[in-house]
């Protein structure tokens, strides 16, 4: 939907329907119905025969989407900063988005779902389609849409690109080298969705916040100190810590001014889980609706929700408690076993073959660690969808922690080989990103290509050689999309989307770099540089290689912010052993002053932390106002609705 702020000047396809190629002797029934219910609904409908199938594009125009959102009773915010239930014939209320359009990317896919699968039998009696060989009973009171993806008929419904929208995003993100990591924040949230917006903001502000980190370590790693070298390292330990407490606690101010500016009700106290303002929702239902709340027999209510909350719990602890044992009884010796056999060879060959064949175990074992986890986090009875994909994110990180830092732990504390354990950072760190890069990129594009080729060598068996009308028909824009590979996690495919991959990477990228900090200062250059490239490798693989992907309404980093405190944590503990290994040569371990010092500077760190997460208020003032404003005017309307509501009903009553 383009110009959405004034006018329906000019309507963009954004959704797609794949269905069976007609063929000349066959009926196609369900396909001519269901594109005649989807014009009778006010959809803008467009048919495109490809080489395997035949797609339908659908758009709407702005009326049809505010008329839909009014049935839908979305809350939008209005001009005076009050979100209230959008009404199409006050449409002038309303503020648009930041982009200045009326509806976000969100709230337009929320209306068409609901305009395509609304479309039901009205009829009386069940209505019989023709599709093919075979015919289709359509029930009364059935939705169209539905029916036709359990038979079979509609293989996929999925969002398009909008072509104008996707090139300007090219020009001025993903190509955009020279502005490093100035991002068009405003114009990805309209075109992607709050949760793609909110980590590429979190990305170009820790990158943004690297370059000091870099540079004090460039200097730490280049520069002679003379004889106060011993004092650099834990100095440079200090500010360090001190630098990710701080980075942490502003990402959660920006986080709440960026939940305000795309006009998200969220709340930040106890920022770790973010969860809708219940109250605030809950005050602009009708007062008939509120009415029979009250009615409800509170104790039974409370008794339920204690019931299930506490089950949800049990069962979070029970499936947790597998996770931890499964790692402790089956990958830690596994990963201590491979952190001997390597500190022992003596052959970089072996050593690398060695690595190789780990490499290809542990990816298997990770693939299928995610794979029970995400069955385990479905029986645990959380709330929504994101608080199923937090559940799932610290039990898959938790295989990927004890993959990627056992072995430097090995050859960090039980061998103290500090040479070892930065020829072990430095491949982590280069190689290991550089290689990862190029797979995340080239594989998608690869699949791609394969299915492209696969596509236009079975349409050329079936039309005897006629391949130059079949790639007339199958370069159209729509099939190349169908075709493309969807943003999807390597775990958990219902839970979580591509986000998951880009999120684990930053986070062991975090680990690495904080927890073995004194041993390789260089690495937060090495981060900083993988990071810079990473904004625009990641913007040209969503705007070019995926599918546009469906957008999630969550605009937090979620579990992962908790994730990225706890290795602050586990850096203070590691770092301050690899001080006591620098120092402590001889292996002694005895409370010198130099090692009591270090042991003293830890909980020191530790009470910075704590300080620091104390002194940063994790919310701006103006938020917290505007917020409380929000909640005030809507306690106040709803007031007066109800009054006027018992007010009518008494009159009633009297006559």
């Amino acid at each position: 939907m383009n110009g959405d702020g004034g006018g329906d000047k000019r309507c963009a396809f954004e959704i797609g329907v794949v269905v069976p190629k007609k063929h000349e002797d066959e009926s196609n029934e369900c396909v001519e119905v269901l594109i005649d219910e989807f014009e009778k609904a006010g959809l803008l409908v467009d048919r495109v025969v490809g080489i395997q199938n035949e797609y339908i594009k659908l758009a709407a125009s702005l009326r049809v989407l505010g008329q839909t959102a009014a049935e839908l009773r979305m809350k939008k915010r209005t001009h005076i900063g009050v979100d209230l239930q959008f009404e199409w014939d006050e449409v002038e209320a309303f503020s648009n988005q930041p982009d200045g359009s009326l509806f976000s990317w969100s709230e337009r896919f929320n209306c068409y779902h609901y305009l395509l699968y609304k479309i039901v039998n009205r009829g009386e009696s069940v209505r019989t389609l023709a599709a093919g060989c075979e015919e289709v009973q359509w029930e009364t009171g059935e939705s169209l849409l539905r029916k036709l993806e359990f038979e079979g008929i509609v293989k996929e419904v999925f969002p398009l690109h909008d072509e104008t929208k996707r090139k300007k995003l090219l020009k001025s993100w993903a190509l955009n080298w020279w502005d490093l990591t100035v991002q068009p924040i405003d114009n990805i949230c309209s075109y992607y969705g709050t949760k793609i917006a909110t980590y590429f903001t979190f990305l170009g502000m820790y990158t943004r916040w690297m370059l000091f980190p870099a540079a004090f370590g460039l200097a730490v790693q280049l520069v002679d100190f003379g004889s106060l070298q011993m004092f650099v390292l834990p100095a440079f330990f200090i500010c360090l810590v001190s630098w990710a407490v701080l980075f942490l606690q502003f990402w959660k101010r920006k986080n709440a001014a960026l939940l305000v500016r795309w006009q998200i009700n969220y709340p930040v106290g106890g920022y770790g889980e973010f969860k809708f303002v219940e109250r605030e929702w809950g005050l602009f239902q009708a007062p008939a609706e509120l009415a029979k709340q009250w009615g409800i027999d509170s104790t039974k209510e409370k008794e339920t929700s204690q019931r299930e909350e506490w089950f949800g719990h049990l069962m979070r602890f029970r499936n947790d408690a597998l996770i931890i044992l499964s790692i402790i009884c089956l990958q830690l010796p596994f990963e201590l076993v491979f952190a001997h056999l390597y500190e022992v060879l003596s052959s970089d060959i072996l050593k690398f073959a060695l690595t190789a064949i780990y490499l290809l175990v542990i990816q298997y074992f990770n693939g299928v660690g995610g794979k029970i986890s995400a069955k385990l986090v479905k029986y645990e009875g959380n709330k929504n969808i994101e608080y199923r994909a937090d559940s799932l994110v610290y039990k898959v990180f938790g295989l990927y922690f004890m993959q990627t830092y056992i072995g430097i732990f090995y050859h960090a504390l039980l061998h103290r080989n500090i040479l070892t354990l930065r020829q072990v950072l430095v491949q982590r760190l280069i190689l290991s990103e550089v290689l990862g890069n190029l797979v995340e990129n080239s594989l998608p594009y690869l699949t791609y290509s394969f299915r492209k080729y696969r596509a236009v060598r079975k349409n050329k068996r079936k039309s005897d050689g006629a391949l130059s009308i079949a790639k007339i028909q199958y370069f159209s824009r729509i099939e190349k999309e169908y075709l493309k590979p969807i943003y999807s996690a390597s775990i958990g495919e219902e839970l979580e989307d591509g986000l998951f991959d880009d999120f684990l990477e930053l986070a062991l990228q975090f680990g690495m770099i904080m927890m073995f900090a004194c041993a390789f200062p260089l690495g937060f250059a090495f981060a900083t540089l993988n990071n810079i490239t990473e904004i625009r490798t990641d913007a040209l693989k969503l705007l070019a290689i995926f599918r546009r992907p469906i957008p999630r309404p969550n605009a937090t980093i979620g579990a992962w912010l908790n994730i990225f405190q706890f290795l602050i944590v586990m850096s203070i503990c590691t770092n301050c052993v690899l001080l006591v290994c620098l120092y402590d040569r001889e292996g002694t371990w005895k409370m010198s002053p130099g090692l009591a010092a270090i042991l003293i500077m830890e909980h020191v760190l530790l009470l910075i932390k704590a300080a620091f997460s104390h002194l940063v208020p994790a919310e701006p003032e103006w938020v917290r106002a505007n917020r409380a404003k929000n909640a005030s005017y809507a306690q106040d309307m709803c007031s007066r609705q109800l009054l006027r509501s018992i007010s009518n009903e008494k009159m009633h009553k009297c006559k």
